[in-house]
């Protein structure tokens, strides 16, 4: 019913930047809150690094605060994670997650995009 299309991974070196976007599509009535978590290698569990939530709070895990911004275009539903002074420590697969209420409903529910790989190496 929600279907979450993920996209700007790629390689980039230590101190670059990048944009991760996250179109989030179908019978969406609100969007309430929309993340970015990270999958690094080896490692089993997802870190949620960036939080916004509908009323404009954002939050940040340590590991990241400062460097990354977390927006969001209402109009698009889609989200956005700008990712600068980026770090070796940063390669991981980065996944969208959002809890939503569809449309003729009152309940939320969770969706998680497919990831996208984002390697920072000289």
């Amino acid at each position: 019913q929600v279907q979450l299309v993920e996209s700007g991974g790629g390689l980039v070196q230590p101190g670059g930047s990048l944009r991760l976007s996250c179109a989030a599509s179908g019978s969406i009535a609100s969007i309430v809150v929309m993340e970015w978590a990270r999958q690094a290698p080896g490692k089993q569990q997802r870190e949620v690094v960036a939080r916004l939530r509908s009323g404009g709070t954002t939050n940040y895990a340590d590991s990241v605060k400062d460097r990354f911004t977390i927006s969001r275009d209402n109009a698009k539903n889609t989200v956005f994670l700008d990712m600068n002074s980026l770090k070796p420590e940063d390669t991981a697969v980065y996944y969208c997650h959002v809890n939503v209420v569809l449309q003729g409903g009152r309940c939320e529910y969770s969706y998680w995009g497919q990831g996208t790989q984002v390697t920072v190496s000289s």
